[in-house]
């Protein structure tokens, strides 16, 4: 029969277990309650959003919140502008820092720490300080107001070459030494090896970089200055104005805005994971 202390260790663990739960289901509470609250809110009647009496469900639901979107902006072109801007900073992004990162993890060259540093001290510079330079600068070669101007600036960045570099250095080093002695070139280890063994490395990046550029709100709103033009973050900000907020509009634009990266994350969640684990294990 199990002793008296073995019943208090097992009733511990149990009492522990329990809190752990209680305590994830709590914070797990908290996080989602804003995007609940997001949710039921772009199905409210404005009566219901400034009711004194709190309701997290709607009354009625109107489902006309979403067709006033498209009414208030141009919501497919901005739809569509934030789409491009944001797969083709993704993918050269992802293409840039595969080589780069191959460069510094793997290639010896004079002045390559130095060169790695440097181009890292640069994530220091905040986007308000290189904003006005890079205007003017795409002023000169008539990009402003282009899809160019809002990828061109952002087709390779310092935190993917960083990413990519620590995750190509936790290959054993005995793999390049056999790929090269069966004769394979740099571009043929970078495309037949390196990059198949960290795919899942690639999926976590490639969500990292797609996120922050469809979330991009300051930059496309001083490159760009028609309609035609603008991405989605700048477009849900033109529900505010001096009249107020249209807080149903712009709640239902925000579940519009957001549905792509939501699925995005929950097809590849498991890839996701395993690619932020990956990239902190030397192997």
């Amino acid at each position: 029969m199990p002793s008296v202390s073995d019943n208090a260790r097992v009733f511990r663990k149990s009492v522990g277990l329990t809190l752990r739960y209680v305590v994830l289901i709590i914070g797990a509470a908290i996080v989602a309650f804003p995007f609940l609250w997001m949710i039921f809110t772009s199905f409210k009647e404005p009566a219901d959003i400034f009711s004194r009496t709190f309701r997290l469900f709607p009354r009625e639901w109107n489902f006309s919140n979403y067709a006033s979107v498209f009414e208030f902006i141009p919501f497919a072109s901005m739809y569509l502008n934030s789409v491009i801007v944001a797969m083709v900073i993704t993918i050269s992004q992802l293409f840039t820092s595969a080589l780069a990162g191959y460069a510094f993890a793997r290639l010896k060259f004079p002045g390559r720490e130095v060169l790695f540093y440097a181009f890292l001290a640069t994530m220091m510079l905040p986007e308000q300080v290189r904003i006005i330079p890079s205007f003017l600068l795409l002023k000169q070669m008539h990009l402003i107001d282009t899809h160019w101007a809002l990828i061109l600036p952002w087709m390779a960045g310092p935190f993917a070459v960083f990413f990519m570099r620590q995750s190509f250095m936790d290959i054993p080093q005995s793999l390049f030494d056999a790929a090269r002695i069966d004769g394979a070139g740099n571009g043929r280890i970078l495309f037949r090896i390196v990059i198949p063994l960290t795919r899942n490395i690639f999926l976590t990046l490639g969500i990292f970089t797609f996120m922050w550029s469809w979330n991009m709100y300051l930059w496309p709103l001083v490159m760009t200055h028609s309609m035609s033009m603008r991405t989605l973050p700048v477009g849900l900000s033109m529900f505010q104005n001096q009249m107020g907020t249209n807080w149903a509009a712009l709640m239902a634009a925000s579940v519009m805005a957001i549905t792509p990266i939501v699925v995005a994350f929950f097809l590849a969640q498991r890839k996701f994971m395993e690619g932020i684990t990956l990239t902190g294990i030397k192997s």
